[in-house]
């Protein structure tokens, strides 16, 4: 089993202390967001739990905590970009705090298991394409030595995006600052020996030199535990994902980095709502069982296969 921490909220930014906590208690509980009195509790033992994958924007609050995940095999998705507090209002200094944070944990962790994101990209009149390319690339100078990839998408326009793509004078990006984007980035990346791909993007860059990427990367998780894994595609993404299958043990509307191409969150208020019911002690992410809530031990189990490979 992979656990994706998570998709739907920064739990290292905000919630690592409930989530230790649950790793420390052996499980813990997710609603679903399709039924919310339906939990599931899922077992979080060494034995079923293959891989951690941590999404965050800032991982300062997890960092002095690893010790504590001695037992599990883990990687982070750093999504770093260039936006200024218009689009990301919650988030420190990217130059004097979330830049220095991505290569202290590079340098604690190594940087195979550190991997840059630039996404979502959005063009507006501020964000223009050619604004993008300057912060790719600073950002790259700034990071190529304590990472191997960088994963980049375009923005999707969710419904939930559409009050704010009003506001801030955004839309789906045109094609051809989509093509000129990826070539520069891929040039860009090239020049700095990095890696890189697209996530889940319906477009075909491979022509620019991008091709679809996994999130949750099997290639990378057999290297990181040294063992082969038998999982198939994970069937509750786009159909453009390329990530393993995994549980996601994160919840919706409980982010609050506040950036306005989120498609996690409803609104402030809500999250604002959400993240105020949040307990470190308990089973659940900000929120308690109630009468009506049915719990359910949700089958899991290793995606190892029984031989073992081995990586030099």
């Amino acid at each position: 089993m992979i656990l994706s921490a998570s998709r739907r909220t920064d739990i290292p930014a905000y919630y690592s202390e409930w989530f230790l906590n649950r790793m420390k208690e052996g499980f813990l509980y997710v609603r679903n967001p399709m039924n919310p009195h339906q939990i599931s509790r899922i077992d979080l033992s060494p034995e079923v739990v293959d891989c951690i994958v941590f999404w965050t924007k800032n991982p300062a609050d997890m960092m002095g905590r690893l010790g504590a995940l001695e037992r599990y095999p883990y990687y982070f998705q750093f999504t770093l970009t260039g936006y200024g507090k218009d689009m990301e209002p919650n988030l420190p200094d990217k130059r004097e705090v979330l830049i220095p944070a991505f290569r202290k944990l590079s340098e604690r962790i190594g940087k195979e298991r550190v991997i840059w994101r630039y996404d979502p990209v959005l063009v507006n009149r501020r964000y223009t394409a050619a604004y993008h390319v300057k912060a790719f690339g600073e950002i790259a100078d700034s990071l190529a030595d304590h990472t191997r990839k960088v994963v980049i998408s375009f923005v999707d326009m969710y419904a939930k995006l559409r009050r704010n793509a009003r506001i801030f004078g955004f839309g789906e990006v045109a094609s051809e600052d989509m093509v000129y984007l990826a070539g520069e980035m891929a040039r860009i990346a090239a020049e700095h020996g990095l890696a890189i791909e697209s996530c889940a993007e319906q477009a075909d860059l491979r022509e620019a030199g991008i091709r679809h990427g996994s999130c949750i990367d099997q290639r990378l998780i057999e290297e990181i535990t040294g063992c082969s894994l038998s999982g198939g595609k994970d069937r509750n993404q786009r159909k453009e994902c390329g990530c393993l299958e995994s549980i996601e043990v994160g919840t919706y509307d409980t982010c609050l980095n506040g950036c306005r191409y989120c498609y996690a969150n409803h609104g402030d208020g809500k999250v604002r709502e959400t993240a105020g019911l949040y307990r470190a002690d308990s089973p659940l992410l900000c929120g308690e069982v109630g009468a009506e809530d049915k719990v359910t031990d949700r089958k899991v189990k290793s995606l190892k296969d029984a031989q073992m490979r081995w990586f030099s």
